[in-house]
């Protein structure tokens, strides 16, 4: 097939596995986008299997479990196909509200206990806590799951959305291997202090956000459920100068003959080997088409092109509400 022209495995660090280039995260498929069909993202899934996309990226907190349910029932009979992130620690109420964090060593080992029913798996690929939890000591939560690793539970460590301290200091209990980070054309802060330590300790970045939720291929919030309408980039004045971005890079797509959503991909590609792009596709077609980003060629000269006609500084709007970025020990 076409798309695997630069289909060459990633390794996510030097303790993780290799993987295909592009990633699927499926988180889409039970939150936050509104309703999805369940038939069609099993397709999406084996779709996406089929076509040699290995890492399916998962948190227990999506759909309050409903995420690893339909995982575990797209993976009867296909495991061996299939290598398994997993996040955990975020903490929500009935009615769908977010109430925390939980990164005790208790609350890792009853997490995953859940997590393995509910996938139908006897160990889960990667394993990470969502978010740092200020009231526990990072080395106390990589503890308990190195305990984990050390079972045969868990086969590598992972971490999201932390700095540079925090990844030192895990780093230093168990290898990790990925930060799992936002990062794409327009949300460009990981490059500063993040991804040179990540180099310097041998650590993988699987990159979300690669289109900033939609934005860098001019979706836009599609009503009831779908939590793009809360975040700053997509609301009134700011998603109006954002507008400016998504058409500059509709422009230089075209005169590839691509889809702005595969430019923008290919960029994070080209970028540094050792980052692995989450693609949200909740649907064959939307697969298809972040799969094409694997025939897109760029150049040192084209890379400097897409970032001179978007520069990260010119985006209007924090990637998410002001009480969530402070919550980000990445940003801090």
């Amino acid at each position: 097939m076409s798309h695997e022209r630069h289909a060459t495995p990633r390794r996510l660090g030097n303790a993780g596995p290799q993987v295909f280039p592009i990633a699927l995260g499926c988180m889409g498929m039970s939150d936050f986008y509104g309703p999805a069909d369940e038939a069609e993202s099993v397709a999406t899934l084996h779709a996406a299997l089929e076509r040699g996309v290995n890492l399916l990226d998962t948190g227990d907190f999506y759909g309050m479990g409903h995420n690893e349910l339909l995982i575990g029932r797209a993976l009867r009979g296909r495991r061996e196909q299939a290598l398994v992130s997993v996040k955990f620690g975020a903490l929500r109420a009935p009615g769908g509200g977010w109430i925390g964090v939980d990164a005790r060593p208790a609350a890792v080992k009853n997490f995953l206990a859940y997590s393995l029913k509910r996938l139908g798996l006897d160990h889960v690929d990667i394993y990470r806590p969502a978010r740092l939890d200020p009231a526990v000591p990072i080395e106390d939560t990589v503890g308990a799951m190195a305990e984990l690793v050390k079972a045969g539970y868990v086969r590598a460590i992972g971490l999201s959305e932390v700095g540079p301290e925090t990844i030192r200091r895990a780093h230093a209990v168990h290898a990790v291997c990925d930060l799992q980070i936002e990062y794409s054309l327009i949300s460009r802060g990981p490059e500063q202090r993040i991804f040179p330590l990540l180099h310097e300790l041998g650590i993988g970045v699987t990159a979300y956000g690669v289109l900033s939720r939609g934005l860098l291929s001019g979706s836009r919030p599609t009503g009831a459920g779908d939590f793009r309408a809360y975040l700053p980039r997509f609301q009134g004045e700011n998603r109006a100068r954002n507008e400016r971005l998504v058409a500059a890079l509709a422009a230089l797509a075209a005169e590839r003959g691509a889809r702005p959503a595969q430019l923008a991909i290919a960029w994070v590609l080209a970028k540094a080997l050792g980052v692995v792009p989450l693609v949200g596709a909740r649907t064959r077609p939307q697969l298809d088409e972040s799969l094409g980003a694997l025939t897109v060629d760029l150049s040192p000269a084209d890379l400097a092109r897409l970032e001179a006609a978007l520069p990260a500084g010119e985006v209007a709007g924090t990637r998410y509400d002001e009480r969530q970025m402070r919550m980000l020990d990445s940003e801090r």
